[in-house]
């Protein structure tokens, strides 16, 4: 065999993430601007959440209020993202975003509503919304922005990113808007920290920052079909699967659409992390019956299991080295240095586990 078939590949990085979302139009209410910008103007509160996550180029936002000027400020200036805000009154939202898809079919369309109740959020799934992209809820901060952002920037790139360099993903599928709006911060802020604090040593600030393109990917999903779809396309890249129980399945809400598809992955690959989360405490059960962890939604400490999770499951923080018949952690390394330390400390049994 030639000695090249053992050679590594560098991964080229700065390839990485080549589209990204930089010009952001928003059609906003002048109340609606003045809510968000409550603690400070929302471009700088997002360069900020940018900044503490060690993020660069922060999008920027032109806001407008009424149909005319969002039309008129298009035709004269290139956007990457529209968001619309609900406050500008339903029919009016419904008919700009078809306008826009029609005459833009390629750029993302966002709702963004401060109104999350469960009344509110039937009366848009009942409209035709084959415009918008994703609906979000504002719950005041800023980091919904950079979710928000990070998704689309995601689903933009995820194709050749997986296909030319092999970066994981990870498939959230929940189709509760007021639920995914509280995951995804979580989710990205988790990533973006653990992308950070695993860095090498030594690595300048231009390749600390090209490297943190590498990080996993965050696909949603809203029905059975959308997850099972992502799913199959990704599935040797998929670092873990997050879903709800109950959601949409052959058009209509099943119960346990979250049990078919951890059923469904379960087939063929029994160590994926599945972690399905519910309303309903009895569903633990059945999710520890299918191989899966489970989070229970209604518990007050919700968001930071969600977190804990992630760094637990998805080969973050320190590598453990436990005890094979109790599961005791008995070392921990969280860099080569310490993996050598370990290596004549620890038992052999360890290393046989």
């Amino acid at each position: 065999m030639e000695k090249s078939a053992f050679v590594l590949k560098k991964t080229e990085f700065k390839k990485l993430m080549s589209l990204r979302i930089q010009e952001i139009m928003l059609v906003c209410s002048p109340y609606d601007k003045f809510m968000l910008d409550e603690d400070g103007r929302i471009d700088e509160q997002l360069f900020q959440e940018y900044m503490a996550l060690s993020l660069h180029y922060p999008p920027r936002f032109t806001q407008v209020s009424t149909a005319e000027e969002a039309t008129t400020t298009l035709a004269g200036k290139y956007f990457d993202l529209i968001i619309l805000m609900l406050s500008v009154g339903e029919d009016m939202l419904v008919n700009l975003a078809e306008t826009f898809k029609r005459k833009y079919p390629m750029k993302p369309v966002i709702i963004l509503t401060p109104l999350s109740t469960r009344e509110t959020m039937n009366r848009l799934k009942m409209k035709d919304f084959d415009s918008i992209d994703y609906i979000f809820s504002w719950q005041g901060n800023t980091s919904i922005m950079l979710a928000m952002v990070k998704l689309l920037e995601d689903r933009m790139n995820v194709d050749p990113d997986i296909n030319n360099v092999g970066v994981q993903c990870i498939i959230l599928v929940e189709d509760s808007v007021r639920y995914y709006s509280s995951y995804l911060p979580v989710i990205y802020e988790t990533l973006f920290k653990q992308a950070r604090s695993l860095m090498k040593e030594g690595l300048n600030e231009w390749e600390q920052t090209v490297r943190m393109r590498g990080r996993p990917k965050i696909l949603l999903a809203r029905s059975f079909e959308e997850a099972i779809s992502l799913y199959e396309k990704y599935k040797k890249n998929v670092l873990g699967v997050i879903s709800d129980i109950a959601y949409l399945k052959n058009g209509k809400i099943d119960d346990k659409a979250g049990l078919y598809l951890c059923e469904h992955i379960r087939k063929e690959n029994l160590d994926l992390p599945v972690l399905l989360q519910s309303s309903q405490l009895e569903h633990k059960n059945d999710a520890e019956k299918c191989g899966a962890s489970f989070i229970y939604k209604h518990t007050k400490t919700l968001l930071k299991e969600l977190g804990n999770y992630i760094r637990a499951n998805y080969g973050f923080g320190d590598f453990v080295f436990r005890n094979p018949e109790t599961l005791e952690a008995v070392g921990h390394a969280k860099d080569l240095r310490d993996l050598q330390h370990q290596l004549l400390k620890l038992d052999d049994n360890i290393f046989s586990y």
